[in-house]
């Protein structure tokens, strides 16, 4: 990973900045994916319970041992027992005694269980099934009742993130706490890609419109885990590591904020 960009959790432990997103990858095409995604270059693979793909997926990594991998608990298993119970069935499918990153795929408020179930990852990591521990779809006030219930807070925050749904305020949240923002959907599901501004810098830099999408991600200090199907995509994506926007092009793509841009659920009332 040493010529990989990489950014550091409050534990210490070190995360591949550009990432391999599973999700929407059927189990049967999962291995070969995960295997054209390593042969591209991509040293970070995420993965979770509910894409049913984690045996396809671990299938795919083999003992390749500089891979960095995410997997996360389901709405479904959420509690203290539950999430020990459905943790474990994640690592059997994967074929792995630990993974690197364990979250909480959602914090469904309303079942008010992620604190037990926070409680539960503690203790997992502490057991070693896990090296780190984080979240995902987390809002500002289920972060401090972390903090506030267990003194442990996530070393990173999985949210979706893209150039017109840009979460300024969380992000600013997780600066605040030492949290890695990760950005899912940073593509906002492809249709960024679309857009004349994007095109334009794509244009101007001679990159693919995904990888001037991604650079833009990565040069905010973020993660980003972009899925692509095919292996010409994934190289598109994999570009983002190759230039540099300037800065007058970065502020061009902050424009493209829109607060009503959300184009998944939403943390309050999912699950």
């Amino acid at each position: 990973m040493t010529a990989y960009p990489t950014l550091t959790f409050h534990d210490g432990n070190v995360i591949p900045q550009l990432g391999f997103g599973t999700w929407q990858i059927e189990e049967p095409d999962a291995a070969k994916a995960v295997q054209t995604a390593l042969d591209v270059g991509y040293r970070l693979v995420d993965t979770a319970a509910i894409y049913r793909n984690e045996r396809g997926v671990g299938e795919g990594l083999g003992d390749a041992g500089d891979v960095f991998l995410t997997t996360k608990v389901w709405n479904d298993d959420q509690g203290f027992a539950e999430a020990k119970r459905g943790a474990r069935q994640s690592l059997d499918k994967l074929g792995r005694d630990s993974v690197d990153l364990l979250l909480i795929h959602w914090p469904c408020p309303t079942k008010d269980a992620y604190v037990d179930t926070w409680k539960a990852m503690i203790d997992m990591r502490d057991a070693g099934l896990t090296r780190s521990i984080g979240v995902s779809n987390f809002r500002i006030e289920d972060l401090e009742r972390l903090d506030a219930e267990t003194g442990v807070l996530p070393v990173l925050n999985q949210i979706e993130l893209h150039p017109s749904f840009q979460q300024r305020e969380l992000r600013k949240a997780h600066e605040d706490m030492g949290i890695v923002t990760q950005s899912w959907s940073p593509l906002g599901q492809g249709g960024g890609m679309d857009n004349p501004d994007i095109k334009a810098i794509a244009e101007e830099t001679g990159q693919p419109a995904s990888a001037a999408i991604l650079r833009w991600h990565l040069q905010h200090g973020f993660s980003a885990i972009p899925k692509a199907s095919s292996r010409a995509h994934m190289a598109a994506n994999f570009a983002a590591l190759s230039f540099e926007l300037s800065d007058e092009q970065m502020a061009r793509i902050d424009a493209l904020d829109d607060p009503e841009g959300r184009k998944g659920p939403d943390p309050a009332t999912f699950g």
